[in-house]
């Protein structure tokens, strides 16, 4: 559980900052959105490598090319799901409400389950009851965006430098790795234990 708070917190906080790095680079541009979708390939290679090097302590089985390759992809498509909303605010907006509502819950719903949906490919020919990953994932990031937003948000202002920018991005950026890396900890630290017990598979 220590190693992989650790290892989880440190490989999403450093790449966490390609993303970040990324929107300074090309904010205004055109090509900002695929800048962020290219970084959320990186993010999730760092990630994933760092999940993999804890999880092929305890199942030594784990493919760590599939894995980084399917946690690389995931990163990918998390950020392509996340733009969304802003590509399309123009249509969205123009929904009824309860359209609206509906339609952002689903957006919500597949993206914070898209990582785990991933890599529950691979967990599931090792682990009994694998498929609770994608729950415990998405609880994961759902409790690392919320502290993103919450310290980012009021603290991010119209006019501050770049530096300034990076710096808030940053702390909010290693909060956010520290709560999912907990998080998800918890949930496969749970998975390990019922590893002997395939009839727990959902």
């Amino acid at each position: 559980m220590r190693n992989w708070l650790l290892w989880v917190s440190l490989g999403e906080s450093v790449g966490f900052l390609a993303p970040v790095l990324a929107q300074l680079a090309v904010a205004g541009s055109a090509v900002v959105a695929p800048a962020l979708i290219l970084a959320g390939a990186v993010e999730g290679t760092v990630l994933g490598w760092t999940q993999a090097t804890v999880l092929r302590s305890r199942v030594p089985a784990l493919n760590r090319r599939r894995w980084v390759g399917a946690t690389a992809i995931a990163g990918a498509a998390a950020w392509f799901i996340g733009l969304l909303p802003a590509e399309w605010a123009e249509v969205w907006q123009r929904w009824p409400e309860a359209a609206q509502l509906l339609a952002g819950i689903l957006v919500a719903t597949v993206l914070l389950c898209t990582l785990g949906f991933a890599q529950w490919f691979e967990l599931r020919r090792l682990l009994g009851g694998a498929g609770w990953w994608i729950l415990g994932s998405a609880a994961a990031w759902g409790a690392g965006l919320a502290v993103f937003f919450a310290v980012a948000t009021p603290l991010w202002q119209p006019g501050q430098s770049g530096a300034l920018i990076l710096l808030i991005g940053v702390l909010a950026g290693v909060l956010m790795a520290v709560s999912m890396a907990l998080v998800s900890g918890v949930v496969l630290h749970l998975l390990l234990r019922q590893k002997e017990s395939p009839s727990q598979q959902p």
